[in-house]
């Protein structure tokens, strides 16, 4: 795990070392175990290495091949070694040592730019190639490592994180207003749809599943992976797709506790965490190693205001799962006196620009800090389990039977979906049919308020960016509906989902030296998971059976089989922070009529936000728009006081 930069220069034949000097500092903010630098005529590479793997140990980065003329700078941990080394002919006394980003430096001498295509793992690497006088890098396939770049007729300038290059003099840290613009006006928590854009106006990044090429002081990207749903497994019964989601499953599992440091996760009381867990904490017991656990609770006086489909405090079903599994010290964290307020300008420094996913700030940063006091280097979580191995959205599946007028699987699916919800057909059938037949008006109706817009109505139109996020299938009402199979194959095609996950995943990494990792965001797991028939993940009138099924004898019942209730993290964030409040107010109060940030954000909108939260704090309304609108104003608010 690194953090990378370097420079190239297109005009000169000394690389400008203060530059080179100016990135390095910068970096220093992180803690390291290794810090080296290396230079050729008009180019620079640096690194500031954190050893997590046992190979990262053995690791010079940059690394330079004499042989081959080649050098690289890697921000790596590669998951498919042992086919990699079958795949160069690798000798086996060879294998146990190398690197990754050796690995790497190798599949590029064989492969060139086709490179990433071969690399399963979470990876951001730039390669420089002396012969041909060519700069190449890439990025993995869902962006989980970031890598930051500037260009102008004269270099080419990269980072692993965007402060580093905002400290070269040449750089104007002017803001991007059309970043800001699709900030502002996306409802959900997707940051812009342009992916190779920030918020700095000449701060650019390299999207997720591409490569970057830089030769004769052009840049060229090229996408190298485009995940898509593929011919299907065909097996002969239900138990060999389970044991072969196991085979794959425990594959990803044992690829990412590959460390000589402590293995930790995040874990809930769901199945996707769950899963996740008890894979990892059996495979470790076989290391004589033991799994630690992070999950956050509730603090003890809250008033759980939820309805009955959901559980704010899954610590019953969280202590369910550490003891039917075993082999886990688990921890749970009530992280008294933080809240989505306390931790804004954290997050801010951090992530580097505004964020929208503050109901989860303050809770993911303490599992951080609590997971870097025990000495974790691989901290695991399921956060792509509900597209992968937790799949099987029940009430769609029936929509699809219902249209395809396949009436004798429907009516078994309903009557024993009926069975083990608890759930009239006659009140399942209206929300299957709106599914179903969307077009049909009488059953079409949306009674939800649209999501209210931020975005200064003027500065909307000036950026054109109702028609731009228009064309790329955002719903800037945050009413539109669309069935889960059309989410779902969206989440895998539109690279501007993947970037949230890397981009805060990458830089909390750095900060705590320790690596985030998702099993079931492997791509030898989704490639499997979207080959699987839809049978095989609705069956019986139970949804997420695959996983169910598959996951018999490895977490209890209680947790496995489910079906009527939910967790929800985050539930107690306006109660935390009702002892600030008064604060909160005033400051919401400045937001509304600040000159500075009026030309960018509805402050009407504000106004008539703060107006409403007079009364006093409401629990019910942390996940209501109109607190939305109140959070994401002023973290805004104070990205632009604080960096511009």
């Amino acid at each position: 795990m690194s953090a990378i930069t370097g420079i190239l220069n297109y005009d000169t034949s000394d690389t400008h070392r203060s530059d080179a000097e100016a990135l390095m500092q910068a970096l220093q903010k992180y803690p390291a175990d290794q810090v080296q630098t290396w230079f050729d005529e008009n180019t620079f590479f640096g690194c500031l290495a954190q050893w997590v793997t046992p190979e990262s140990t053995l690791e010079i980065l940059p690394y330079y091949d004499s042989e081959r003329r080649l050098s690289i700078t890697a921000d790596a941990i590669i998951d498919n070694r042992t086919e990699l080394f079958n795949l160069l002919q690798l000798e086996h006394k060879r294998r146990k040592s190398m690197t990754d980003s050796e690995l790497i430096l190798l599949a590029y001498h064989k492969w060139g730019e086709d490179t990433p295509k071969y690399l399963v793992g979470d990876f951001a690497f730039m390669i420089w190639d002396q012969r041909h006088e060519k700069l190449f890098g890439a990025r993995d396939f869902s962006g989980t490592r970031t890598l930051y770049f500037y260009r102008d007729p004269y270099r080419f300038a990269f980072c692993t994180v965007i402060k580093p290059l905002l400290t070269l003099p040449y750089i104007d840290k002017g803001l991007n207003e059309q970043w800001i613009a699709e900030f502002l006006a996306i409802p959900i928590t997707t940051d812009a749809v342009d992916i190779t854009s920030t918020v700095y106006k000449r701060i650019e990044q390299v999207p997720p599943s591409h490569t970057i090429t830089v030769m004769n002081g052009k840049v060229a990207f090229r996408r190298y992976c485009t995940i898509e749903t593929g011919e299907k497994l065909r097996l002969s019964s239900d138990g060999e797709y389970e044991e072969a989601f196991r085979e794959v499953f425990q594959e990803a599992i044992h690829s990412r506790i590959r460390t000589h440091r402590t293995v930790g996760a995040q874990l809930s009381g769901g199945l996707d965490s769950g899963s996740v867990v008890s894979f990892a904490a059996k495979a470790l017991q076989a290391q004589n190693k033991q799994l630690h656990t992070f999950s956050y609770v509730p603090v003890e006086d809250f008033d759980d205001w939820t309805p009955k489909s959901r559980v704010a405090n899954e610590r019953p079903f969280i202590r369910s799962t550490v003891q039917y599994v075993g082999n886990i010290a688990d921890h749970y964290l009530d992280l008294q006196g933080k809240s989505p307020l306390s931790e804004v300008d954290d997050w801010l420094d951090t992530y580097e620009m505004p964020f929208k996913f503050f109901e989860n700030a303050y809770w993911i940063k303490g599992i951080y800090e609590s997971a870097r006091q025990h000495g974790v280097g691989m901290l695991l979580n399921g956060q792509r389990g509900n597209w992968t191995i937790s799949w099987g959205p029940c009430l769609d599946y029936m929509a699809v039977l219902l249209k395809k007028m396949n009436w004798h699987r429907f009516y078994n699916e309903l009557k024993l979906h009926s069975n083990v919800v608890g759930v009239r057909r006659s009140k399942l059938l209206p929300v299957i049919a709106r599914k179903a037949f969307p077009f049909v008006q009488h059953l079409s109706v949306n009674h939800e308020d649209p999501f209210p817009q931020l975005i200064n109505p003027e500065f909307a139109r000036k950026m054109n960016v109702f028609e731009k996020l228009q064309q790329h299938n955002i719903d800037v009402s945050g009413t539109y509906r669309s069935n889960a199979y059309e989410i779902r194959k969206r989440q895998f095609e539109k690279l501007y989902f993947w970037n949230i996950n890397g981009t805060f995943g990458t830089k909390m990494s750095l900060r705590y030296s320790l690596w985030e990792r998702d099993p079931t965001n492997d791509l030898r797991v989704i490639k499997f998971c979207l080959s699987v028939p839809e049978d095989q993940f609705v069956k019986n009138g139970v949804g997420r059976s695959l996983i169910r099924r598959s996951m018999k004898n490895h977490l209890p019942d209680e947790v496995r089989m489910n079906v009527k209730t939910r967790g929800v993290q985050g539930a107690d964030g306006i109660h935390r922070m009702k002892p600030s409040w008064d604060l909160f107010m005033e400051e919401l109060q400045r937001v509304s009529t600040d000159e500075e940030i009026a030309p960018f954000i509805n402050t009407s909108l504000v106004k008539e936000v703060v107006a409403k939260f007079q009364s006093g704090p409401e629990s019910s309304h942390i996940f209501g728009d109109d607190f939305k609108i109140a959070m994401r104003s002023l973290i805004f608010y104070r990205f632009i006081k604080k960096y511009t």
